[in-house]
């Protein structure tokens, strides 16, 4: 059975009142003190002990939040796809689909504050997760809910009349291709900007998974006109 989904955020008006705007905060408290006791000692030298007097928080707390050591961690992962799609849902309909994607996904993973507090952070947690198959499910139910998430921003951008199917191969194949790059990038010491960094690599994946996507070409793309900041 599927464990609950805490640190997925609800969306549209008056979606969270005060009280869940503070169990939200404790929750990316908890997420915060987990990924970074799991990127020092590893799933095994963690306990959820360990991880709530971290996060400053009584273990009852820590547990009416999370069924075990490994979902704690969802919240923090859960923030990278949401910061994301909020860039691209900035983006105006019409414009080419695979140009507003570049653009969203370097202005997200190349943003100083990503950069500075959050891919290192994915670093250590993508590291752990190696030798870790709770940790590992974590992280793709994560991506499987952005991608769910991010099929009405593109279907937004593309307008009337796009083809549902393309849609969702699309919103799938930009999921993917920040997902490989950022695992992709953790297994290596590479940069957190410039060549090799995520935001490259993800550029890069996403021109070879949506090249042929006649969603694309149906937008009238021409691509690599979006570059990854240095």
């Amino acid at each position: 059975m599927r464990s609950p989904r805490p640190y997925s955020p609800q969306t549209g008006p008056g979606a969270q009142s005060l009280t869940e705007r503070r169990k939200a905060a404790t929750q990316l408290d908890i997420a915060r003190a987990a990924c970074s006791l799991f990127a020092e000692r590893g799933p095994d030298g963690t306990t959820a002990e360990d991880i709530a007097h971290r996060a400053g928080v009584a273990l009852r707390t820590f547990y009416r939040y999370f069924r075990n050591k490994q979902e704690a961690v969802g919240p923090l992962l859960a923030t990278g796809g949401e910061r994301w799609r909020s860039v691209l849902a900035e983006e105006t309909p019409g414009t080419p689909l695979g140009e507003a994607l570049e653009r969203a996904i370097t202005r997200s993973l190349a943003d100083p504050q990503t950069v500075e507090e959050g891919l290192e952070v994915t670093r250590g947690l993508l590291r752990a997760a190696a030798d870790d198959p709770a940790l590992r499910a974590v992280w793709y139910r994560v991506n499987q809910d952005s991608e769910e998430q991010l099929v009405p921003v593109i279907a937004r951008l593309a307008g009337e009349g796009a083809d549902p199917l393309g849609v969702r191969l699309l919103a799938a194949a930009a999921t993917d291709a920040i997902r490989i790059a950022l695992e992709l990038w953790a297994t290596t010491d590479a940069p957190r900007t410039g060549p090799a960094s995520p935001a490259e690599l993800a550029v890069r994946s996403l021109r070879e998974l949506t090249g042929a996507m006649p969603l694309l070409a149906r937008s009238g793309e021409v691509r690599g006109t979006a570059r990854p900041s240095a």
